[in-house]
């Protein structure tokens, strides 16, 4: 019996992760012959596959391992994916979340006459004082069409080519493919009943900094849709990190001329911008200090860092991207 959904799953060198995503897609409420898995995996790694071969012989499921190696980031993986899958609705999720047992069946019954798409809900588990990351990561609850829970039907991927491989790390490559569905005339519905559980993982000292290189793939989605990227992602340039940047230069210049007067101002400002920018991010957070520790540290080196990536897309994208 050919399936009607096609689960796809992108990894990458996360198996403790994955065999529990595999475990909840075993634990759906669909009947096993009406969906499929598919594990994409841009490592390659003999170990994923092997745990992909293991699950399968415990398990009624249909799953299915897919080397992806030879192409780079989770847009390829996921193409790799969908264009060899036989369902006619494709399910996303990413190996790190855990669909609760109805989100199939839900997600399938939320395809009225017309829909292109849908999308679930997310939910993010985080304590009452979080750290800024699991902060960060609890804003999957509110975004739109994100990949850890989404559907599409199979023919619609076809008509535009599913996701645009520039987009090489986890960073708005679902959104263009949103947008571009938006542009087409796409009609979407929101499945509340479709849920699926995103854990943060846990993450190092420092993690915002390595971060920021996701901003160069702003620029490509600003390239691409620039009225639906200032509508629904972001309105303005980051207009307080250019306030920093320009007041650190303001107050290194004043030391290069000899001037107290530019190297006082220039400081202030970059200290209250600074000190303005921490609070901001360890309001209703951890206040270990660790925690606050880092908070000082990485709100200094933020601004330079992401104006940097924003500044490096624009140029690689050749787009003009502030």
């Amino acid at each position: 019996m050919v399936p009607r959904v096609s689960v796809i799953v992108p990894t990458f060198r996360r198996d403790r992760f994955l065999e529990r995503c595999l475990d909840a897609l075993g634990n759906q409420d669909l009947e096993p012959d009406r969906f499929e898995i598919l594990v994409s995996d841009n490592a390659g790694s003999e170990t994923t596959e092997r745990l992909v071969g293991d699950w399968r012989r415990r398990n009624a499921v249909s799953v299915k391992y897919l080397d992806a190696s030879q192409r780079r980031g989770p847009a390829a993986a996921r193409n790799v994916a969908w264009r060899t899958a036989r369902g006619e609705i494709i399910a996303f999720t990413d190996d790190d979340c855990l669909p609760a047992p109805s989100w199939l069946r839900e997600g399938v019954s939320c395809f009225g006459e017309g829909v292109v798409g849908i999308w679930g809900r997310i939910v993010v588990p985080i304590s009452d004082r979080p750290t800024d990351y699991e902060r960060d990561t609890s804003h999957l609850e509110s975004a739109e069409f994100v990949n850890a829970n989404c559907f599409y039907r199979r023919d619609v991927l076809e008509a535009v080519g599913g996701f645009d491989e520039r987009f090489e790390t986890a960073w708005r490559e679902d959104s263009d493919l949103y947008f571009r569905l938006l542009e087409n005339g796409g009609q979407f519905a929101r499945c509340e009943q479709a849920v699926v559980v995103h854990p943060p993982r846990p993450a190092p000292w420092g993690v915002s900094l390595r971060q920021q290189k996701k901003s160069m793939f702003n620029a490509l989605l600003y390239k691409k849709h620039p009225v639906l990227y200032r509508k629904r992602i972001q309105a303005n340039p980051p207009w307080h990190y250019y306030g920093s940047i320009g007041s650190l230069v303001l107050g290194l210049s004043g030391l290069m001329v000899y001037s107290p007067l530019l190297t006082v101002a220039g400081g202030a400002a970059w200290l209250a911008l600074t000190a303005r920018f921490c609070a901001s991010r360890l309001a209703r957070t951890s206040r270990a200090p660790a925690h606050v520790l880092e908070m000082m540290v990485t709100s200094a080196l933020i601004p330079p860092l992401s104006v940097f990536w924003r500044l490096r897309g624009a140029w690689h994208f050749r787009v003009l991207f502030f």
